[in-house]
């Protein structure tokens, strides 16, 4: 799993079972978006001698860049107090799918977006020391690029999971990036 995983317990037992199962739930979302920063998912039970309403509580927290955040919270519904805690989980996993296909898509172009919002690929390793680095496109391909290509003087203030978008070339060692512009940085709102 390349997704950094943040799972967190309040009043209900860490139990394998569940952890095998967001792990699982996280990886398939992995697969539909490979450039997702990170994934925190909160387990609750909001309150211990509950009588009526909801006795789990799920929420999930993807942060897709550039500066994206998904949110989606999930509750045993009214009346189904004893609603197992695996149906919470895959309800709200099942949300948050939803959510993050409707963003890959506007993202890879069926949906038309803000220019700021267009990107292309993700910083995913970076050598500072020595001027280069490799972006991870959508499509899940690895490019070089050399901190000349960074444009507006920008590659000493990247990261990895910086959103870029970029103009591809052929070399002979394979494709490189040419121009790379900034376009989200992780963890901060793009309007």
């Amino acid at each position: 799993m390349q997704i950094p995983l943040e799972i967190s317990y309040r009043d209900v037992q860490k139990i394998d079972a569940i952890e095998n199962l967001i792990k699982e739930k996280t990886e398939k979302l992995e697969k539909l978006c490979n450039y997702i920063t990170s994934c925190r998912v909160a387990v609750e039970k909001p309150q211990k001698h509950q009588r009526s309403g909801s006795s789990y509580r799920v929420r999930i927290d993807l942060t897709v860049p550039p500066g994206h955040e998904l949110v989606v919270r999930r509750e045993a519904g009214q009346g189904n107090v004893h609603e197992d805690l695996t149906t919470v989980i895959r309800d709200a996993f099942d949300a948050v799918q939803r959510q993050l296909k409707e963003l890959v898509e506007r993202q890879r172009g069926g949906i038309k977006t803000h220019p700021r919002q267009e990107v292309r690929a993700v910083v995913s390793k970076l050598f500072k020391n020595e001027g280069f680095g490799f972006i991870k496109t959508i499509d899940g391909r690895e490019i070089y690029f050399h901190r000349n290509s960074v444009l507006d003087d920008e590659f000493d203030s990247l990261t990895e999971g910086t959103g870029v978008s970029f103009t591809e070339q052929p070399s002979e060692k394979g494709p490189h990036a040419s121009t790379v512009r900034v376009v989200g940085r992780p963890g901060r709102k793009n309007h």
